[in-house]
């Protein structure tokens, strides 16, 4: 568990191996407040979430685009972001706030989580994993998926971000 912002943001890192040990529900719960609590344009919170922990289910969602997201079927759980691009046009910006600010509420509970991005993705047939993962989850047409969220206990150890490594030559002050 981090004490402080600046060491939760350094320890966050991706995790795409999970043990077999289920999450308490007290922290998918704060996970999910988490999402909640997250800033959205206008204060619309025109966000859905879907949560998933059917073994069965995680395994499809794992199948919903051709690469980088297998590892889904080794987590806890998942959580599917939705939003709905009609009531709000900040939908995908709203719902990758969402997503990170439970990425980070899993860490400082001393959990893993990857990041799957499923807009724009799909199968190599050109199903879209938007079309797959509305098949399993029975989402409704006006909703779209941005991304699934694993979450798991940690089976892999990950070194925190190299402080030496930070690109500060990407940052800009005044004028590009």
């Amino acid at each position: 568990m981090s004490n402080d912002f600046k060491t939760l943001v350094q320890m966050r890192r991706s995790h795409r191996k999970f043990t077999d040990e289920e999450i308490d529900p007290e922290q998918v719960k704060l996970i999910l407040r988490a999402a909640l609590m997250s800033p959205t344009s206008k204060g619309v919170r025109a966000w859905q979430f879907v949560v998933v922990d059917d073994k069965m289910d995680l395994e499809k969602l794992s199948d919903a685009k051709t690469m980088g997201g297998q590892f889904i079927k080794g987590a806890a759980m998942a959580v599917v972001v939705l939003g709905d691009p009609m009531q709000n046009d900040c939908w995908v910006e709203d719902g990758t706030i969402a997503a990170i600010s439970m990425q980070y509420q899993a860490e400082d509970l001393g959990l893993g989580s990857c990041w799957v991005q499923m807009r724009g993705r799909g199968l190599s047939d050109g199903t879209t994993a938007d079309t797959v993962i509305r098949g399993i989850l029975d989402i409704p047409e006006n909703m779209s998926v941005l991304c699934v969220v694993a979450f798991g206990h940690k089976a892999d150890v990950r070194q925190p971000q190299n402080e030496d490594k930070l690109k500060w030559e990407n940052v800009h002050v005044g004028k590009y």
